[in-house]
């Protein structure tokens, strides 16, 4: 494990792929993005998780975005990749790609479409372990996904050496706690979902998964720092700042309106490819405002 592997907790953004209004991948503003976090104190960069688009880009394309990622970043904060998929051999080849690639971590969503059983999570996530030797976060997002990884599941899989972490988008604190202590340590939490995240983090969790943190990554990262420090006043004080903001980035399916602010605030343009489509029409002047009142723009 590399020594930015250990080192990942706090605020973690789960990267925009920004794009042209033909759909080509805007590597300038790429770059931008990238050079921004670090200097915004993001502590670690997800390239092509759920918010980066991995389900539209193609195989190369992917790779490509990751390897970019990794080459800007070039070794100041952790960057993890993106690998997930509903096919087990496609996760495999993607993840070890990765690897070679040099990312410090995976992060691997749960089989969506397919629906596998419980069992079948343990395997698929077991065999990818098993093949590349890659920190491995598994990812529980079941209202994307179709499919729910029990916390029974999750313990079972903390015992393969490099499972090193659970991102719980469930949103259900109550459940998160439950598995932060069943863990005893054995695994990393981060919460993947900016709404409950100071709470989940202040339950022991590690950090958060975000993707607020794509257009407010310094009040994401002062959130997240002072939820791990402990300090739950200032924690909830910004929480209380950015829940609006929190709220309307999911008005329409992430990544639309993440990506509609970013445009908003000038740093990438419309790009998005189908089946999303650019934010809707009636969502934009409340997304601005939301912007306005954080002071984001």
């Amino acid at each position: 494990m590399t020594q930015q592997a250990q080192n990942i907790q706090g605020s973690i953004v789960a990267l925009v792929t920004p794009m042209f209004e033909d759909g080509s991948v805007d590597w300038k503003n790429l770059e931008k993005l990238v050079e921004w976090h670090v200097e915004q104190g993001t502590n670690a960069i997800v390239a092509v998780g759920t918010t980066g688009e991995p389900s539209t880009l193609s195989m190369s394309e992917h790779t490509q975005v990751i390897k970019e990622v990794i080459r800007v970043v070039n070794k100041r904060i952790p960057v993890i990749a993106g690998t997930g998929a509903n096919s087990t051999h496609e996760a495999i080849e993607l993840t070890k790609e990765a690897h070679m690639l040099g990312a410090d971590a995976a992060l691997l969503v749960t089989p969506y479409y397919n629906k596998p059983t419980q069992e079948g999570l343990y395997q698929h996530f077991k065999a990818i372990a098993e093949t590349v030797d890659l920190p491995i976060i598994v990812y529980n997002v079941p209202g994307r996904t179709g499919v729910d990884m029990q916390n029974e599941t999750v313990l079972r899989l903390a015992d393969i050496s490099n499972i090193i972490a659970v991102k719980d988008a469930t949103g259900d604190t109550a459940r998160g706690k439950a598995l932060i202590d069943a863990l005893k340590g054995r695994m990393s939490v981060f919460s993947g979902d900016d709404a409950t995240a100071a709470e989940l983090i202040s339950l022991g969790a590690n950090g958060n998964i975000s993707v607020t943190a794509n257009v407010a990554p310094k009040l994401m990262s002062e959130l997240c720092a002072a939820a791990l420090q402990g300090h739950q006043d200032i924690a909830q004080q910004i929480n209380n700042k950015i829940a609006n903001l929190n709220n309307i980035l999911f008005c329409e399916s992430n990544p639309i309106p993440v990506k509609w602010a970013l445009h908003e605030m000038g740093q990438i343009g419309t790009g998005i490819r189908l089946p999303l489509t650019p934010l809707a029409e009636q969502y934009r002047a409340p997304l601005r405002e939301a912007l306005k009142d954080v002071g984001i723009i």
